[in-house]
């Protein structure tokens, strides 16, 4: 699952400092931070920093606990190895070679840095300076109280929820396979025309998909919670089923031709990319 993240400033002393909550978890600029140190190259307050064996040690603890991922046998090396004078150790290699998830670290010339979870980002700032890390925890408890703040994130996380709704709503017919018609709905009279259509793409009337999903049929109807691609054949089908009526063909023979081309068309669409295109735009 992609991570989702929401991105806001805070002010330290002098220094404009970045966070991220990322899932929930809030991350601390460590780019930022170094700049304390170092205005024009910020990487190398951060490198001496993870230089250190405590440091590593301190590192290595936090994704024990939080990482099940964690790559230990590869955090031991670099924990035999730290505190040497020729031990050089970057984030990105920290994080590739340990699966570490406390350091994130991206290239990029504007939407680049190095990003710590508060805890960590705590502790570095403590290495600079036991004054400026007084500042950033002042600073971090009132950016988390900042009601801005907090509406941007409950907004986020309403927007996270609405995804999974739609996936829950969705999958309750989306993986439907267009079902071959038995011989009684093809003799059977169906009154509305809509529920035609229903049975020649779904294999069930409106209220036969009410009886079988009660709690959904509160908030809509089956045609409310099925997919973009189920939408697309629908939408070509009623227009199908006009022309046919013109024709002025039996309702059982415009239902068998309406499966028959319901199913050709769901073929094709599944095998199709401008489909997928369309649905990262909603």
């Amino acid at each position: 699952m992609k991570d989702e993240i929401t991105k806001t400033e805070m002010k330290v002393g002098e220094h404009i400092v970045g966070v991220m909550n990322v899932n929930g978890s809030e991350y601390i600029s460590l780019t930022d931070l170094a700049r304390y140190a170092d205005r024009e190259e910020p990487r190398i307050p951060i490198q001496n920093w993870m230089r250190n064996k405590d440091v590593i040690l301190y590192l290595g603890l936090w994704e024990s606990i939080n990482n099940s991922n964690f790559k230990r046998v590869e955090f031991d090396a670099f924990k035999n190895e730290a505190g040497c004078n020729k031990f050089k150790i970057s984030p990105q290699k920290w994080i590739s070679s340990t699966n570490a998830i406390g350091i994130i670290s991206k290239s990029g010339r504007y939407d680049g840095g190095t990003y710590a979870h508060s805890d960590i980002a705590f502790e570095f700032a403590s290495w600079l300076s036991p004054e400026f890390k007084l500042y950033l925890i002042t600073e971090f408890q009132r950016l988390k109280k900042n009601e801005a703040y907090q509406d941007k994130l409950e907004w986020h996380a309403n927007r996270i929820l609405t995804k999974m709704n739609y996936l829950v709503h969705t999958n309750a017919i989306k993986n439907i396979i267009i079902p071959n018609l038995t011989e009684k709905q093809k003799r059977f009279v169906y009154a509305e025309e809509a529920d035609v259509l229903n049975v020649a793409l779904f294999g069930m009337t409106a209220k036969e998909w009410r009886v079988l999903n009660p709690e959904l049929s509160k908030f809509g109807n089956i045609r409310d919670y099925t997919d973009l691609l189920h939408l697309v054949v629908l939408n070509n089908l009623e227009n199908i089923n006009a022309e046919l009526i013109k024709m002025n063909i039996s309702q059982r023979d415009r239902l068998v031709k309406l499966n028959m081309i319901a199913r050709e068309q769901m073929n094709i669409l599944n095998n199709s990319n401008s489909l997928n295109y369309i649905d990262k735009l909603l």
